[in-house]
C-alpha cells in the first residue's frame, strides 16, 4: 500500500516546513506545473541558489596544503622533502583559507550537478548550468555519503530549507509514477516523509490559528515511585485552547498501511491507539480541563481507511485520515474543520 501525493502538494507541505519558501522570491514557483517531483525541486533549488548568489555564498576557512614560494601558514618538512620542493626553491605549507569551497556549497554543486542527470526540463537543466559557474571553486562530494548533521549560524540560516530539499532529493524519497501520483519508494523507510508530515500539520496550525498555542510538548506521567526508567513522551502536536480551557493532542501518522488486518478483520495499530491514549490521560492529570486525542493518518490507497470517532474512558478522540492527493484548498478544509469540531 502506499501514500499518493500530488506534487504541487509537496511543494505546499514543504512550503509550511520551511517558512522561507513563502517569501517573495519564490512565490512564481506557486504558480508552476512541474513534469515532476524532480522537476519541483530543481524549480526550487534554482531559486533558491539565485536569490543566495545576491546575498552572498557562504564561506569558511578550509584546510589547504600546496606548494608555496612564500611562507604560510606551517611548514611541512617532510612533504616538502618528499615532493622535493626545496628544489624549486618552494616550501609545503599547510593553512587555513577564508573559502567559498564550503561543505554546504559542495552539496549544492553535487546536487545540481545530479539534477543535470535527472528528468527535468532542458530550460531548467540551461538555468542551472548557469548557476555552476560561480561554483567552479567548489569541490563536490559523494551523496551517498554526505553528513546531514549540519549546524546553522545567523550567518548560515538561509541553507536550511535548501540543504532540507538536497536532503529529500538524495534520499529518493519520492519518484513520479505514470500517472503522474508521487508515491514513496518501496526500499525507503517512511520516517523521513512521516516527519515532513508532522512538520507541515503543526506549521499550518501554527500560521492559520494564532489565537491557539500549537506545539509539540512533553507530558509528564502520572505515577509515583522510581520514575527514572520511564521513557519519555513527547506529543507531535498539541493545541491547546486557553479561552475554552481544551488541549486537542494530534499523532501524525504516514504509514504504507494506516491500519493491520488480523484475524480476518481490519484494526487501527495497536500501538498507535496505546500511545495516543497514554498522552491523552497522563496530561489529563495535570490539565484542569478537556483534553481529547487525534491520530491523523495521511490517506493510503487501502480499501478501509481509519475515520471514526470515540469516547474512551471518559475521553474523546478521533481517527482521522488527510487526503494529500486532494486540491490543497481541500486539504486546507479538512484542516480547519479539525479545529472547528474540536475547539467548539
Amino acid at each position: 500500500m502506499n501514500n499518493s501525493i500530488q506534487i504541487k502538494n509537496v511543494y505546499y507541505m514543504l512550503s509550511y516546513a520551511y517558512q522561507v519558501l513563502n517569501q517573495n522570491g519564490y512565490k512564481h514557483i506557486e504558480t508552476e506545473s512541474f513534469e515532476n517531483t524532480a522537476d519541483m525541486f530543481s524549480a526550487i533549488i534554482q531559486k533558491g541558489v539565485e536569490i543566495q548568489l545576491k546575498k552572498y555564498l557562504n564561506r569558511e576557512y578550509v584546510s589547504e596544503n600546496s606548494e608555496l614560494s612564500t611562507l604560510r601558514g606551517k611548514i611541512e618538512i617532510n612533504d616538502s622533502i618528499n615532493q622535493m620542493s626545496f628544489l624549486k626553491k618552494k616550501l609545503v605549507c599547510s593553512y587555513d583559507e577564508f573559502s567559498i569551497d564550503s561543505y554546504m556549497n559542495r552539496i549544492l554543486k553535487s546536487v545540481m550537478l545530479l539534477l543535470l542527470k535527472a528528468d527535468i526540463p532542458s530550460e531548467r537543466k540551461q538555468g542551472l548550468k548557469f548557476l555552476l559557474v560561480y561554483f567552479q571553486n567548489v569541490k563536490t562530494l559523494d551523496l551517498h555519503h554526505v553528513n546531514w548533521k549540519i549546524r546553522y549560524n545567523q550567518n548560515t540560516q538561509s541553507y536550511r530549507m535548501l540543504m532540507g530539499v538536497c536532503y529529500l532529493l538524495v534520499q529518493g524519497l519520492l519518484h513520479t509514477q505514470k500517472n503522474g501520483l508521487q508515491k514513496l519508494m518501496d526500499f525507503m523507510d517512511e520516517q523521513r516523509m512521516c516527519r515532513l508530515y508532522e512538520k507541515f500539520v503543526l506549521e499550518y496550525y501554527r500560521k492559520h490559528f494564532p489565537e491557539l498555542d500549537a506545539n509539540p510538548s512533553p507530558v509528564e506521567w502520572d505515577a509515583n515511585g522510581e520514575l527514572q526508567y520511564l521513557p519519555a513522551m513527547k506529543t507531535d502536536i498539541t493545541l491547546t485552547d486557553k479561552k475554552r480551557n481544551k488541549v486537542l493532542i494530534i499523532d501524525t501518522k504516514f504509514y504504507g498501511r494506516s491500519m493491520q488486518f488480523q484475524f480476518d478483520k481490519y484494526s487501527y495499530h495497536s500501538g498507535n491507539l496505546y500511545q495516543i491514549l497514554s498522552y491523552v490521560k497522563n496530561k489529563e492529570a495535570s490539565f484542569d480541563g478537556d483534553v481529547s486525542g487525534m491520530l491523523l493518518y495521511a490517506k493510503t490507497d487501502e480499501s478501509v481507511t481509519p475515520n471514526q470517532s470515540l469516547k474512551i474512558l471518559g475521553n474523546n478522540f478521533t481517527v482521522r485520515t488527510l487526503d494529500l492527493n486532494m486540491e490543497f484548498s481541500q486539504i486546507k478544509n479538512d484542516l480547519d474543520k479539525i479545529v472547528a469540531d474540536s475547539f467548539k
